[in-house]
C-alpha cells in the first residue's frame, strides 16, 4: 500500500502543479488580453476624436459653402448671360461684316465697268 500511495500522491502533485501552470497560463492570457483591450479603447478614443474634429471642420465648411452658394448661381448666370451677349455680338458681327462686304461689292461693281 505504501507504493500506492506514494504513486497517489505523486499523481496529486502533478496534479496540483497542471492546475497551478493553468492558473498561470489564464493569468497571463487575461493580462494579454486586458492590455490589448486598453490599446483598442484608446485607438477607438482617438478616433472619436478625430472624427468629431471632423464634423466640426465639415459644419464649419457647411456653413460657408451656404453662404457661398447664392453667389455662385449668380455668378453661373451672368457667365451664361455674356455667353449668349457674346453669341449675339458675333452673330450681329457677322451680319455688319456681311453687309460692308456686300456694300463694298455693289459699289466697287459700280465703280468698275
Amino acid at each position: 500500500m505504501d507504493n500506492a500511495s506514494n504513486h497517489i500522491h505523486q499523481q496529486l502533485g502533478t496534479l496540483i502543479a497542471e492546475v497551478k501552470n493553468l492558473r498561470d497560463d489564464f493569468r497571463r492570457s487575461e493580462d494579454k488580453s486586458d492590455r490589448s483591450r486598453s490599446k483598442t479603447h484608446e485607438r477607438i478614443d482617438d478616433l472619436v476624436d478625430r472624427i468629431a474634429k471632423i464634423e466640426t471642420a465639415l459644419v464649419a465648411d457647411r456653413a460657408d459653402i451656404d453662404e457661398m452658394m447664392p453667389v455662385t448661381k449668380q455668378v453661373q448666370k451672368w457667365r451664361l448671360m455674356g455667353m449668349g451677349a457674346l453669341g449675339v455680338v458675333g452673330v450681329g458681327g457677322a451680319a455688319m461684316g456681311f453687309t460692308f462686304a456686300s456694300t463694298i461689292k455693289r459699289i466697287l461693281a459700280l465703280l468698275v465697268p
